[in-house]
């Protein structure tokens, strides 16, 4: 928790390409990816006709994100679940992966938020452009009057740039207050003991809840704004 704010980077050359990367958000990503594969694995295994307990439980989530996808996207909903489902996953993880001891949360980097706002981005104007033809998408930014096409162009690339900051700015603001909570009470021998309660309940709102919050958030945000370009 001392290393709060402080990024640590490696680099490397690729012809004339100068690449900087984060090397504990790259292999934190990784251990995210390989527990996904592990608990979907686990989940999948031994599927019957007549659903167990285990089998149950994840078809009613997966009826339940079926249907608000649905919902929300409507028409060949379906085409987006794995999408959607797959943004909302890999965020819940990577954001409870950080209430591990000597782990840190890949959304805790803005580059992470940052890349899956790029994936909402090119899906979002692409489902436009392929469901109301190119002419008829690029016309939605002249509309109600064609001098807001500036405004409309600016305001669409404001609510992507929202949508990572939004992510990153909770997960990471959660890590300073658990920073700043730690410093504070471990300043004095007689407040260290408050640690002891105050520690797993903060991990568990900023971690836990706080972590599931914002993985909806980014998912509901991410359809909504599919949604409105499809049906422009």
């Amino acid at each position: 928790m001392h290393e709060v704010g402080v990024v640590q980077t490696a680099s490397f050359d690729l012809g004339p390409l100068h690449i900087v990367f984060n090397p504990v958000t790259l292999i934190m990503t990784w251990i995210v990816i390989a527990l996904i594969l592990i608990t979907f694995v686990w989940l999948s295994r031994k599927m019957r006709q007549v659903p167990g307990r285990r089998q149950a439980a994840v078809e009613m989530v997966m009826e339940m994100f079926d249907g608000l996808v649905k919902e929300t996207i409507g028409k060949d909903s379906r085409r987006y679940l794995p999408l959607i489902l797959t943004i909302f996953i890999f965020v819940l993880f990577s954001n409870w992966v950080g209430i591990v001891p000597f782990m840190q949360e890949p959304t805790k980097d803005l580059n992470t938020p940052l890349g899956l706002a790029v994936i909402v981005f090119f899906v979002t104007h692409f489902s436009g452009i392929k469901y109301n033809g190119l002419f008829r998408y690029i016309k939605s930014f002249f509309e109600p009057i064609p001098f807001l096409f500036p405004l409309n162009v600016v305001g669409e690339i404001g609510k992507f740039v929202s949508l990572f900051f939004r992510l990153f700015g909770n997960i990471f603001g959660g890590s300073v207050i658990i920073w700043v909570a730690y410093t504070m009470l471990m300043s004095s021998w007689w407040t260290s003991w408050i640690l002891v309660v105050l520690g797993p309940f903060l991990a568990g709102f900023f971690g836990l809840f706080v972590g599931l919050i914002q993985a909806f958030v980014f998912m509901m945000l991410s359809m909504t704004y599919i949604a409105v370009a499809k049906n422009q």
